[in-house]
């Protein structure tokens, strides 16, 4: 046993912060409602609830209710972490239970908390903890954390998570205790009387269980006991003397107690690895013959499936809770159950052992999810537990009846259950770590078990395992470390503590002990620091003694809250406590109680801490013997931050004893009562210190004025300076005698801010005060016993490297002044005269005021450690970065890890991007940076202190500027950092930065887009679409329709098209509205018939109800066109419905607006005319909802209509929500139930959309689906359904799409019978057969999509000969396969004999040729779909089949489709074009419609070709051709007859979609022309079918309002097809030839590729030049065309890169030859490309022509480019607002500027140079370069820092310039006000130099430093100039002969060449006098 460490003497440190404390959840609770109500429940006998009215029941539990109950309450607190990032906010969260309520509450105290979440259940709450679960993302091993609350009821855990998911998990056994672990909950079973009774004799049952997942299974836990062997045996944890007293996330340890023995154990707890789980299950599964004999596992799986829940309530207690007791009981039983019945095995089939059972639960059948949700486990039936048990387990059943009743009607189905011998798998193991030895204690008697466990560490970093023993009164303390691997913790020594209670303070490294005699003590780790005071409690110490002397100053009274139960203490303690520390300092801890001395006198009076509670960072509860509780934080270690690095710093160099004696000494002196506040901690640091090292601080002059020194500024004097309010006469004397006042006089006020601003930098005032003491003062010697004295060289070598890092961090080197006071000192007495020579450059008029120093005894010199590192020559960082950017040979500068981070950033990031070695940030960082290692290694500050980003370091091969970026970025560098890097250093970063704006990568991550500042990057990589909902703020575009006037205008179901968007497109004319207008259908029409005289008035009307029934033809089919129209363009809200616009049928006849209506009975209208209008109007409506909406199975239930005239709507909804994916979340049972309504549209709706949302899925629930409606895939032998033609037709198509592209055999070979099926015997399949052909040829073209001639494992089926039958016609085959049977006999109507019916098989077998050999180019194939080339044969096709065969053989020879008149026309026979011979029988009409059908099908086969292309070759010639048609048509001559209208229309149509296909998205005008030509045609042979046509084209040109356009991929083309067939339908109800509602199949053809530039500043859609560059393809080169966006891409398959072209807006480039993933995801976010306006520029819409920017007015008048600028403009040309201010304040004359005009003109100078150059973030470099040189030329330096920056920038211009001109377009400081401040500089270090040169002779001799003001300007030189410390080598130089001897000797010493000619007036002097230099030009340099 070690002892305890080192103990201070006496010491004490004072708490902070006292309250006192009540658990915020007690007062809710009061508060809370259901308190009583939920008490009444519990009370009553479960019966009366059901049985009883309300009053009697309510009576009669009110006498049962006994008010002196007082519900046992219990809280926790931990440190919130609920969504905030750690450094922003500390707060604690309270978890507090009390009867059946759970608060969970979150605030910095109880009285400024706030309710975060409240739960209540409905049994008492046995436990309530935080708990992480993790969950398993997709198939990655990544997972993510879940955070929730569990609460532990006696037959449940209810599962609350943070984001919203409640989740009840019952419980199978009793539960004493329930842990949280890193993995999930832990189990402890209740050990029961019964086991003994259950369990086989010696398998005892599992008491350790692990849930992994509220949704998985509870599993046992295996165990590994420390064996004496290896690989010791492995066994379900199922001691149950073993109690779990203690579970850990971080490491995952438990720690336990064996009640018996009496030991602690502790045990890793990790996931079980595959050969324990087999060895597991393999020593268990061994099954023995007898029935009773299922051994092991048997017992176990079958007590655990059963549920035994032998005493819960779920027993006899609380019986059935319902009148359900006989239904119910079979669910009841099962309550956990039916969850592992159906789902735990299909799960643990499986072959692989570790798979997760969650891994199914999304899928989990909806049976089990519902039994889960409705069971809590109460439900169970009221026999007892035990019984039931028995009885099921004795069932001789091989297989057992998993927990469902024995009863022959057991509602649980058999088939599901499994063989019962299979064992649990378990999940977690715990691995035994170490235990105590038995004679732990060395106590006789047994040590109980620990009452509490703890982690801690010690300020030194060692951790401990701490355990409070309450029966030895005794903490004993387990040191462990973690393995290199840090897979395995290693246990080391015990230590115990005297204690009666202890806890933890996590963020101060301590923990605060309650020793018996009742005083608390502060110790870290084991060694002990102080007693801690409280102010306001008595301590034992002093509760004996009354005499101490008053203090003089008056004591102010604690603060507690009034309620803090001590109130007659406090006139005691001020008598007699010293004056307790009120201000809170640091963040707050927790603490805990002490308890007094048994015979303490004021026993009575005075409470005493009787026990600690909840720590929380380092707070903590003291729990009084009064009862009330108060609430203490101790205090930190340290405040500032400089005093926080320097003991870093230390305890990383010094030995941990070492290190440990000055953190504990430290801290008693900081924290003693009434100790110093903030800002006299450094003085108080530098004192303690140095006194540590054996320093006399009395006697030394500068720190004997630290003792005095009063606060640096008199607002924070000390507050308890005087009781009286009014001031005196004095506080002003004592303000102007104030150091602070001083300080600030001596300090001009346009200097630099830093000295002022240090804390106590002494200016040359002390010199004074020094000159009493002289140096050779025998008293300064340092006492060399002086526990650091050895040390000192170390130390000092620690801080150094500290100072030099402060130097990097403009926020941190006002502190560095202070710093080097104390370095100076100790550099002095070291006797290391280069230190200090550096110490004087930087703080020159600070450091010559100091010129003590300390004697060293030359005996004692040698016992001082020096260590190897501590080199003559000083390490500078400065100087380092110096000589990089020459270009020279480098040492590698030292660096201590974890502390010195900016020095390593900054040395990697130039040793990376100047000396250009890409390796210096991953291989090669030891050449440039060495870690200091001594003493203790900081291992954990490694993490603490750096920010680690998100970022992984992929190794670009970028330039060196994207390495450098990308690498900051991946260690957590943010532009923030970048501010604070001084001027000079950060150049270079600035300089890559601005090299990587210009052309960054488009794939980069967030944060380095940030790094660079393109804010348009940023925004992009963030996930956002145009319209993530109307009020996002950020999303830009405003959704709201147009306020318009006229109320109905909204209902048109068209106002959601972007208007932003459209108006950009199309600028210059109003042709969405016309669209809007030809395409609505929710106004009457117009309709106009003159009243003839002799038209009598009835038959007016009739005439005017007939002309409405010819326009209700055309306002029926616009909802198609609608559809495609508004495609995608809206989000709906989740609470409201889906607005659908009306179909309104009725018209207006003018002059007076009367009312026509069909329904007048004037004329016979269609019966169930508008049905499939609606279902396309409903098609339409939820065609608008965009695939990234919100929707939910809700939602979609909630829109059905009430009435059932709208039931056609809602089917068309049903499939619009299929087409655009969101069908896929409707409940399973929804479906069920829309397809038993039998409800024909529904069905139709529901199985395409279900078929569209999963397309190519082969999904296997939707086939089962689809086959019910189709006899064909159903067994011969089943029932026949009635299934409606229409839906069989649906469903076919289904398959077709649900199989697409899979070729699968089983569905092809009945799809390709099914096109011939033939009609049957009982008028089955007669009517409407060609549509069912159809269908079905569409579908196996699906299925065997583009396959051509490789349809694997299909050859036998003959498919392509078997089409060509169908399609050319011939004898019938035999029916093969399952179906023979249904066709044996023929039909009685229908005679067809025994060949095919060519008419009703033909376009099937057509169009599955064409998608088999879809792009295939098979030229056989295509041959058997030429058109006849005689006369003869050319009588025998229909001419419709003509369009058919054309189209189907241009797209299988895809590659020969050319965009010209030509190729259309190669199409038709030969024998059409020739000259006719007239002897010949030409029948003229069959000719004409063969040639128009032909060039059709070729114009269709274009338009597929080149669909969404926009290319103008195919357009003008489909153009022409429909010009042509047009001419025919409007001649009413022979051809025209011969053709026929019909004909001529439908190839008409067929052009007009070809050519809306080509252009679709566009908004082309000539067909927009065209379509409303159409529009206005009606009556006539102008039936529904091409008013269809004519509005789907118009739909496909505007298609998702300019948003979409069409692919040409197989899928798109199969959609196309099926959406376009060329028959239209005759009238609103004809489905005979081809199912109406496929027409909506287009939308899976359309694909997002409107490419929208938004401006990232103004959030608006703006123009921005795109550059595309297509890949080279067979057709044409690589070609570059430049594009005005917003604009439709090309497809981005036959792109190679778009780019951002500027100069209006920063350049950014898409390379799509790597991945078009990320384009894609642009496009499918609305296509939303953020750019960033440069600035000087205007958008194109502002300045179209570019002549207004701010560059334009340069190139006019050369010269004037400053001077015509004004400030006032700067608006117009960048938006940031920080340049805007500057301009305002900073470059605009006012009254007071009048004299500084000339910095006024510098100000825009530089305003000017950074918005053109765009940097707007080097004005401050600028601005900073400016005051340097201002302050040299005025001789106000105070320190030397701004010239090093200074040099730094003169450096890398330099180095640039050697590079040669090529690079100097990339460096930022192009302009001439470098080298004019360069020149000023020169200048003012010239003109000095003439006139001190005596002053820089005698540095150079080694004269002592001079006094006067030549000390900061001399320092200035010699910064500048980079002379080294030449104080021995100035015999070097002086005296050299001649010029080259001068050079060889001083590039030894490494003086640049340029600074060295600066001296030569200097050196050369003394030998031949100035004379001889006098041609020599200096001013060049």
């Amino acid at each position: 046993m070690s002892e305890v460490v080192y103990e201070e003497t006496a010491t004490m440190i004072a708490a902070g912060e006292l309250q006192s404390f009540v658990p915020f959840g007690r007062e809710h609770c009061r508060n809370h409602p259901n308190a009583f109500n939920l008490q009444l429940r519990e009370l009553q006998p479960a019966s009366e609830l059901w049985s009883s009215d309300g009053a009697a029941g309510l009576v009669g539990s009110l006498q049962e209710v006994s008010l002196q109950e007082r519900e046992r309450e219990c809280w926790q607190l931990r440190k919130g972490c609920m969504g905030v990032r750690e450094q922003d906010m500390e707060f604690e969260e309270e978890l507090y239970t009390a009867g059946t309520v759970v608060v969970w509450s979150q605030g910095s105290r109880p009285q400024a908390s706030n309710v975060y979440k409240a739960f209540t259940v409905d049994s008492p709450v046995q436990q309530a903890l935080w708990c992480n679960f993790a969950v398993p993302q997709n198939k990655k091993d990544e997972e993510e954390l879940e955070q929730t609350v569990c609460i532990v009821q006696s037959s449940c855990i209810n599962v609350h998570t943070v984001t919203g998911k409640d989740f009840i998990s019952p419980l199978p056994f009793q539960v004493s205790n329930v842990w949280a672990t890193k993995f999930g909950l832990l189990l402890e079973r209740k050990n029961t009387a019964t086991d003994t009774q259950i369990s086989a004799p010696g398998e005892p049952l599992p008491t350790v269980f692990s849930m992994l997942h509220p949704l998985d299974e509870i599993a046992p836990v295996v165990c590994k006991p420390a064996g004496v062997f290896e690989g010791s045996h492995v066994q379900y944890a199922s001691d149950p003397t073993m109690k779990i007293v203690f579970s850990c996330c971080q490491p995952s340890v438990v720690v336990s107690y064996d009640t018996v023995k009496g030991i602690h154990s502790v045990w890793a707890l990790r996931k079980v690895t595959p050969d324990e789980h087999s060895s597991v299950l393999r020593c268990t599964a061994d099954p023995v013959g007898t029935p009773m004999g299922l051994m092991a596992s048997g017992f176990l799986t079958s007590h655990l499936r059963n549920i035994s829940r032998l005493d819960s309530p779920g027993g006899s207690g609380a019986a059935g809770l319902g009148p359900a007791a006989g239904t119910s009981c079979a669910v009841g039983t099962g309550s956990p159950l039916h969850y592992s019945v159906l789902h735990s095995h299909q799960s643990r089939m499986t072959s692989s052992p570790g798979l997760h059972s969650r891994v199914h639960s999304p899928s989990i059948s909806n049976m089990a999810a519902l039994s889960r949700a409705h069971s809590p486990g109460m439900a169970t039936p009221s026999f007892s537990g035990a019984a039931r048990f028995n009885a099921s387990f004795h069932s001789l059943s091989p297989r057992g009846h998993h927990g469902s009743l024995p009863s022959p009607n057991s509602t649980v189905n058999e088939t599901v259950l499994v063989p019962e011998m299979e064992p649990i798998v378990p999940d977690l193991c715990m691995e035994q770590l170490w235990s105590e030895t038995v004679t732990a204690g060395g106590h006789r008697e047994m040590s109980s078990q620990a009452s509490k466990v703890f982690l801690t560490s010690d300020l030194c970093e060692n951790r401990y395992l701490c355990f409070l023993v309450e029966s030895h009164q005794q903490l004993r303390c387990v040191k462990f470390i973690e393995s290199n691997d840090s897979s395995q913790l290693i246990f080391a020594s015990v230590t115990t503590i005297p204690a009666k209670d202890a806890e933890p303070l996590q963020n101060i490294d301590a923990m605060l002990v309650l020793e018996a005699c009742g005083s608390l003590v502060l110790y870290t780790g084991i060694t002990r620091v102080s007693k801690v005071f409280v102010p306001g409690l008595l301590s034992p110490t002093f509760s004996l003694t009354n005499h101490l002397p008053h203090r003089s100053t008056p004591v102010e009274n604690v603060s507690t809250p009034a309620n803090a139960g001590g109130r007659h203490l406090q006139r005691l303690d001020e008598a007699a406590m010293p004056s307790p520390v009120t201000e809170l300092r640091g963040p707050n801890i927790k603490y805990h109680e002490a308890s007094f001395l048994d015979d303490c006198t004021f026993q009575q009076a005075t409470p005493y801490i009787h026990a600690l509670r909840d720590p929380v960072c380092n707070r903590v509860t003291l729990e009084l013997s009064s009862g009330t509780m108060l609430r203490i934080s101790v205090p930190e270690i340290a405040t500032s931050e400089l005093v926080r690095k320097c003991l870093q710093a230390i305890r990383f160099i010094l030995p941990k004893e070492a290190a440990m004696k000055v953190l504990v000494k430290w801290y008693n002196i900081y924290n003693a009562p009434g100790g110093p506040s903030a800002h006299a901690e450094w003085n108080l640091f530098v004192t303690c210190f140095m006194t540590l090292m054996g320093y006399n601080t009395e006697r030394l002059t500068w720190t004997r004025n630290l003792h005095f020194e009063v606060p640096l500024s008199p607002v924070i004097a000390a507050k308890k300076a005087r009781p009286s309010d009014g001031g005196s006469d004095e506080d002003w004397d004592y303000l102007l005698g104030s150091h602070y006042h001083r300080q600030m006089n001596s300090q001009p006020l346009c200097g630099p801010v830093d000295s002022s601003g240090s804390n106590n930098t002494l200016i040359a005032e002390t010199e004074g005060l020094s000159s009493a003491s002289s140096p050779s003062s025998p008293s300064l010697k340092l006492d060399s016993s002086a526990p650091l004295f050895p040390h000192i060289p170390a130390l000092f070598y620690v801080l150094h490297l500290l100072y030099q890092e402060l130097q990097l961090d403009e926020l941190q080197r006002a502190r560095a002044s202070s710093l080097v006071c104390l370095l100076q000192q100790l550099a002095r007495d070291l006797q290391l005269e280069d230190y200090v020579d550096l110490y004087w450059r930087d703080y020159p008029s600070l450091i010559s005021g100091f010129n003590e120093s300390c004697l060293i005894d030359q005996a004692v010199f040698g016992q001082m450690q020096r260590p190897s590192y501590l080199r003559p020559e000083p390490p500078c960082v400065l100087g380092w970065l110096c000589c990089c950017l020459r270009g020279e040979e480098v040492p590698p500068f030292p660096y201590l890890p974890g502390i010195c981070q900016r020095t390593r950033l900054l040395v990697l990031s130039y040793a990376l991007y100047i000396a250009g070695d890409e390796n210096a940030t991953s291989t090669d960082a030891s050449k440039y940076l060495i870690k200091l290692s001594a003493g203790q290694k900081s291992r954990a500050s490694e993490q603490h202190f750096r920010r680690q980003s998100s970022v992984k370091v992929q190794l670009s091969t970028g330039s060196l500027a994207e390495q450098l970026v990308v690498w900051l970025t991946s260690e957590g560098f943010t532009l923030k950092d970048l501010e604070s890097v001084p001027f000079g250093v950060a150049l270079p970063i600035r300089e890559a930065i601005y090299c990587c704006r210009e052309q960054p990568c488009s794939d980069w991550s967030e944060e380095v887009c940030l790094l660079i500042g393109r804010q348009d990057l940023t925004k992009q990589a963030h996930k956002m679409t145009l319209a993530k909902s109307k009020a996002s703020v950020g999303s830009g575009l405003s959704l709201e329709p147009p306020a318009t006037t006229e109320p109905d205008e909204e209902e048109d179901g068209m106002s959601d098209i972007i208007q932003e968007v459209t108006g950009l497109i199309w600028s210059q004319d109003l042709r969405v509205q016309e669209v809007r207008r030809l395409l609505q259908s929710s106004r009457p029409v117009r309709v106009s018939v003159v009243q003839l005289p002799e038209v009598s008035d009835h038959e007016y009307i009739e005439e005017k109800e007939n002309k409405l029934l010819q326009l209700c033809q055309r306002t029926m089919a616009l909802p198609v066109g609608r559809g495609l129209f508004t495609l995608f363009s809206y989000h709906p809200v989740p609470t409201e419905p889906l607005p659908v616009p009306k179909l309104n049928l009725t018209g207006r006849a003018p002059p007076r607006n009367t009312m026509v209506d069909l329904n007048s009975g004037n004329i016979d209208v269609p019966p169930n005319m508008t049905s499939w209008p609606s279902f396309h109007n409903g098609v339409a409506a939820g065609l608008k909802i965009a695939p990234a909406s919100q929707v939910d199975s809700a939602w979609i239930a909630y829109n059905k209509p009430k009435s059932p005239e709208l039931a056609n709507e809602y089917a068309g909804f049903l499939m619009a929500l299929g087409l655009n994916g969101h069908l896929t979340k409707l409940a399973t049972l929804n479906i069920h139930d829309y397809l038993t309504k039998g409800h024909e549209m529904t069905s139709i709706g529901l199985l395409l959309g279900v078929s569209s949302a999963k397309l190519g899925t082969m999904d296997m629930s939707i086939t089962r689906l689809l086959s019910i409606h189709i006899p064909a895939l159903l067994p011969p032998t089943s029932t026949e359904l009635d299934v409606p033609h229409n839906v069989q037709v649906a469903a076919v198509i289904g398959i077709g799409l649900v199989y697409q592209g899979t070729g699968h055999r089983h569905n092809a070979e009945v799809l390709l019978s099914e096109i011939g099926r033939p009609p049957g015997p009982e008028m089955e399949y007669c009517t409407d057969r060609e549509s069912y052909s159809l269908a079905a040829g569409l579908a196996l073209g699906m299925v065997c999509l583009g396959h051509g001639s490789n349809l694997i494992g299909m050859t036998d089926l003959n498919v392509p000969e078997q089409l060509y039958q169908y399609m050319v016609g011939g004898h019938r085959r035999a029916q093969a396969g399952a179906n023979r049977e249904r066709h044996k006999s023929p039909s009685y109507q229908i005679k067809e004999g025994d060949t095919i019916n060519v008419d009703v098989t033909c376009p099937g077998a057509t169009l599955a040729l064409a998608m088999i050999y879809l792009k295939t180019n098979n030229r056989s194939i295509a041959d058997w779909l030429k058109p006849p080339d005689t006369w003869f044969l050319l009588d025998f096709i229909k001419p419709e089949f003509l369009l058919l065969r054309t189209l189907a053989r241009c797209i299988i020879m895809w590659d020969e489709i050319l965009p010209n008149t030509e190729w259309v026309k190669s199409n038709i026979p030969q024998i059409m074009r020739g000259t006719f011979d007239p002897s010949e029988d030409i029948n003229m009409e069959t000719m004409a419609q063969a040639q128009d059908y032909i060039t059709a099908g070729a114009c269709m086969a274009l338009g597929l070709r080149f669909a969404g292309s926009a290319n103008s070759d195919a357009f003008d010639c489909l153009y022409e051709f429909a010009r042509t048609f047009m001419k025919i048509m409007s001649f009413a001559g022979t051809a025209a007859v011969q053709t026929g209208y019909y004909n001529l229309q439908t190839g008409l149509s067929m052009i007009l979609l070809a050519m809306s296909m080509v252009m679709s998205g566009t908004g082309n005008l000539k067909v927009l022309q065209l379509c409303r030509f159409f529009h206005k045609r009606t009556g006539g042979e102008m039936n529904y079918g091409f008013h269809m046509a004519h509005h789907m084209a118009l739909g496909l040109l505007f298609l998702g309002g300019g948003r979409y356009t069409l692919s040409t991929s197989n899928s798109a083309i199969a959609a196309l097809l099926c959406a376009l067939y060329p028959h239209f339908p005759a009238h609103s109800t004809d489905n005979r030839y081809h199912l109406q509602a496929l027409r909506h199949l287009a939308v899976l053809a359309a694909e997002p590729r409107l490419l929208v530039p938004v401006d990232v500043d103004s959030l608006k859609p703006c123009y921005a030049l795109l550059e595309v560059t297509y890949k080279e393809t067979k057709w044409y080169d690589e070609t570059t065309v430049e594009l005005m966006a917003p604009t439709m891409l090309p497809e981005l398959h036959l792109l190679k890169r778009v780019k951002v072209k500027g100069p209006r807006y920063w350049e950014l480039s898409v390379d799509l030859s790597k991945e078009t993933q990320h384009l894609k995801s642009i496009l499918s976010r609305d296509g939303v490309l953020y750019v960033k306006l440069r600035a000087g520029q205007l958008p194109y819409k502002d300045d179209p022509q570019g002549w207004k920017s701010l560059l334009a007015s340069t190139v006019n008048h050369r010269n004037s480019g400053v001077r015509a600028f004004k400030p006032e403009a700067i608006s117009t040309f960048t938006s940031e607002p920080a340049l805007v201010s500057f301009a305002e304040f900073f470059c605009k004359p006012s009254e007071g500027m009048k004299h500084r005009e000339d910095t006024l003109v510098l100000f825009s100078a530089m305003l000017y140079e950074c918005v053109t150059q765009e940097c707007p973030e080097m004005l401050p470099t600028y601005i900073a370069i400016e005051q340097a040189v201002g302050a040299l030329r005025r001789g106000d330096l105070q320190q030397t820092f701004p010239l090093w920056q200074m040099r730094l920038v003169v450096e890398l211009w330099d180095s640039r310039g050697l590079q040669g001109p090529a690079n100097h377009h990339n460096a930022l400081l192009t302009s001439e006000f470098l080298i004019v401040m360069k020149n000023m500089v020169d200048v003012a270090l010239d003109g000095w130099l003439k006139d001190n040169s005596s002053v820089l002779r005698s540095y150079m001799r080694g004269e002592a430093l001079p006094k006067d003001a030549q000390s900061t300007v001399l320092a200035c030189f010699l910064v500048y100039r980079s002379i080294p410390c030449l104080r021995n080598t100035h015999t070097h130089l002086e005296g050299c002969g001649s010029l080259g001897d001068l050079l060889s000797r001083s590039s030894r010493l490494g003086i640049p060449l340029r600074d060295l000619l600066r001296l030569l007036p200097l050196l050369l002097g003394s030998a031949s006098g100035p004379q001889t230099l006098q041609g020599f030009p200096l001013q060049p340099f």
